[in-house]
């Protein structure tokens, strides 16, 4: 396989190398027969891709392609025959195309020398496996924007990241305005294109207007009774359009963790934009001067720092906790025995809470870390410890921040 280094190139030079997720592409491509690659358009998927095939060549298809489509009118005779890796583009176009491969894959390998199938998609597979599941035949990546190991931890760095977002067309611009006109268009084309390709047929205006009413809902726990009443449709509508965008890796549903204590706990999720940049977009945000004093600036960082953390701890799951009587946890990430509690906070010298005390001692932490995005690492109490945003990456070192093993969930120093 081609394997060069995996660069995303700025309009003004700069380059953003996304080794970690080649390798693990890599390791995936060694290990099983299908791959599912997912994420939003314009992430880096195809760019991903073409680092281990060439779009000439005959095993690989593009969905959004005329020529792709004809060749695959007949799947089972097209890829039958194909050894190697093959590569499909955009595969949610065309969902029948689940019950050939679930053929191709399942054939004994020392019958037919199969091909090895990478299957990229804009939607969750819940989506686009409307007709047919690969559950048990394949396992999958999936590829967001652009994250603090790829754009390095200076604060510049950080702050453009949270104001921009990650996709590569939103950060990498020269300006600000250039950045905010690409998410704006980014942002009709999903409305007006994406959604409808994928069966979810809402009218643009309605969905724009429900979306806006999400980005107030960023950082707090999720009820469709208000945007219901709004909108003059039914909850069980709102749940639906809000499905859409989570099933799109737009929006991040939350869910609650629920622990025998005796003590009534919140049951809806909480609500997160997955990219700040389209948040801002949809906030009237351009530059950091008006995000800093916008009145969202605190929950959009949390939001933020959550998705930062969540991509590199790689937990086994993850959940918020709270309760009816106020006590609450951000986030609470599970890895193998180990629970780790995370508290965000927007502040200088963030300091224990009575809520984190509660939290510590009811969820029975391993540990608890406050992510803020200030400069030093210190202790707060016993168990729980203050650590800059950037320090979770690999190779900070003690005096510059947390261990990597540790924000991994569960490593010693």
């Amino acid at each position: 396989m081609k394997c060069s280094n995996f660069m995303v190139f700025g309009y003004h030079g700069q380059m953003i190398e996304r080794s970690v997720l080649k390798s693990r592409l890599r390791h995936l491509l060694d290990s099983f027969r299908a791959v599912e690659l997912v994420g939003p358009r314009q992430v880096g998927k195809t760019t991903l891709a073409r680092e281990f095939i060439s779009t000439d060549s005959p095993n690989y298809f593009d969905l959004e392609d005329e020529a792709s489509r004809r060749r695959l009118t007949y799947p089972m005779e097209a890829l039958a025959d194909l050894q190697g890796l093959v590569v499909i583009d955009e595969v949610q176009h065309q969902p029948q195309l689940f019950e050939a491969l679930r053929v191709l894959i399942d054939r004994p390998t020392h019958i037919h020398r199969n091909g090895q199938y990478l299957l990229l998609g804009s939607a969750s597979p819940r989506i686009t496996h409307r007709q047919e599941s690969l559950l048990g035949r394949a396992v999958t990546l999936e590829v967001a924007g652009f994250d603090l190991s790829e754009i390095g931890s200076s604060r510049e760095n950080v702050n453009h990241l949270w104001l921009r977002g990650g996709f590569p067309g939103a950060y990498l611009p020269q300006t600000d305005d250039v950045s905010a006109t690409w998410r704006r268009d980014a942002i009709n084309r999903y409305l007006y294109s994406d959604l409808p390709q994928l069966g979810m047929n809402v009218a643009a205006p309605l969905m724009m207007r429900f979306w806006q009413m999400v980005a107030h809902y960023h950082g707090q726990i999720w009820n469709a009774a208000e945007p219901a009443r709004s909108l003059g449709i039914g909850e069980t509508t709102v749940r639906r359009y809000l499905d859409y965008l989570t099933q799109t890796f737009m929006v991040r549903q939350l869910q609650p963790w629920h622990e025998n204590l005796g003590k009534r706990q919140v049951k809806a999720p909480k609500i997160y934009f997955r990219d700040t940049g389209l948040l801002h977009s949809l906030m009237g945000v351009k530059t950091l001067p008006q995000l800093l004093a916008h009145p969202q600036s605190g929950a959009s960082w949390e939001g933020f720092a959550l998705e930062q953390v969540l991509r590199i701890a790689q937990p086994d799951q993850a959940y918020f906790w709270a309760t009816h009587q106020g006590a609450e946890l951000d986030l609470l990430m599970f890895k193998g025995s180990q629970r780790v509690g995370v508290e965000f906070k927007r502040a200088d010298a963030p300091r224990v809470t009575t809520s984190m005390r509660i939290a510590m001692n009811d969820l029975k932490l391993d540990a608890l870390y406050v992510v803020y995005p200030g400069l030093h690492r210190f202790k707060l109490a016993d168990g729980m410890e203050a650590v800059p945003l950037w320090a979770m990456l690999p190779g900070g070192g003690r005096n510059r921040g947390v261990d990597a093993t540790r924000m991994r969930v569960g490593g010693k120093d």
